[in-house]
């Protein structure tokens, strides 16, 4: 006999109890700003920070008063008086082309002198490999700017044999910004290299390559991205060089932009903040567009599937 709480054969199934509901708007933004939320307010308070002095900047290159003691953040009247004022009473385009094709030759030529040199400490076993190693790490550890009075009398007195490469020249300057750069530079595109297997030098060497077609057909396209980082940081720090340029350079035809705006501006800091905010903003636009030519290079990566198994 049945009893009352049994179901019976063919009845339907008693309905499912039902869910609890989800969670509350206020829940769910809890969760995000502990989760996620707070890593997007650090990183608009760092964009934040970065963009205010460009914020700054742009603003006082349009600000027609040209001063600093009158400067906003947003001019009243934007107007490109400053612009004028920096072509019309200085060289500006003089200093300017003097930086780019300096910036440019220097990180062109410390890419491929760094690599160059990297090369044989990366895929050569030769004595003295180890020992020149630490000598170019070692010579790192000493600022460039412990050099400036050796530099300064090698300049002097190079200058009496070959004035070409005397002061006021812009070659020996480049020369400097070289001979700088080497060392750290070569150490980073040596590890980069030692990352690139070997076997594909291997596989070169039995289709009959030499080390130079290894070279500049094999490893130099796979580290595209180290080689793209070496070249713009190369190509920022001898652009915004003061100290080494204001020593060697003496002629105002001949100086760079760092050092053409700092003595534009020297004695006249209040007067003329609107002219140097003007030219300091045309002197990022090269880094800029470099930056930009250069981001899809800069990912890791590369080499990832260039040897099977």
């Amino acid at each position: 006999m049945a009893t009352l709480d049994t179901p019976r054969v063919g009845a339907e199934a008693p309905a499912p109890a039902p869910r609890p509901l989800g969670r509350t708007p206020q829940q769910r933004a809890r969760l995000w700003l502990r989760d996620l939320g707070w890593r997007h307010l650090v990183g608009i308070a760092a964009l934040l920070f970065a963009l205010y002095p460009v914020a700054w900047v742009l603003s006082a290159a349009f600000n027609p008063t040209s001063s600093l003691s009158a400067q906003r953040l947003i001019p009243a009247e934007p107007s490109l008086a400053n612009f004028t004022v920096l072509f019309t009473d200085t060289q500006f385009p003089a200093w300017f082309w003097n930086s780019m094709w300096i910036s440019a030759v220097s990180a062109a030529l410390t890419v491929l002198l760094c690599a160059l040199g990297a090369y044989p400490f990366s895929r050569m076993r030769f004595r003295g490999r180890r020992p020149g190693l630490f000598a170019l790490l070692l010579v790192q550890l000493f600022p460039q700017l412990l050099s400036i009075t050796a530099l300064f009398v090698l300049v002097v007195n190079l200058g009496r044999v070959y004035p070409a490469l005397g002061l006021d020249s812009r070659l020996i300057l480049l020369l400097i910004y070289l001979g700088g750069a080497l060392g750290v530079n070569t150490w980073l595109i040596k590890g980069f290299f030692d990352t690139i297997p070997s076997e594909l030098d291997e596989s070169a060497r039995v289709d009959g390559a030499s080390h130079a077609q290894i070279f500049f057909r094999i490893i130099l396209p796979l580290a595209a991205p180290i080689l793209s980082v070496i070249g713009l940081l190369a190509f920022i720090t001898t652009l915004n060089d003061f100290f080494i340029a204001s020593v060697i350079l003496r002629s105002e035809q001949n100086w760079t932009l760092a050092v053409g705006l700092q003595r534009f501006i020297q004695d006249q800091y209040g007067a003329r903040w609107g002219p140097f905010a003007a030219g300091a903003l045309l002197g990022g636009i090269p880094v800029i567009l470099l930056f930009t030519f250069l981001q899809r290079y800069l990912v890791s990566g590369l080499t990832s599937g260039a040897v099977k198994g």
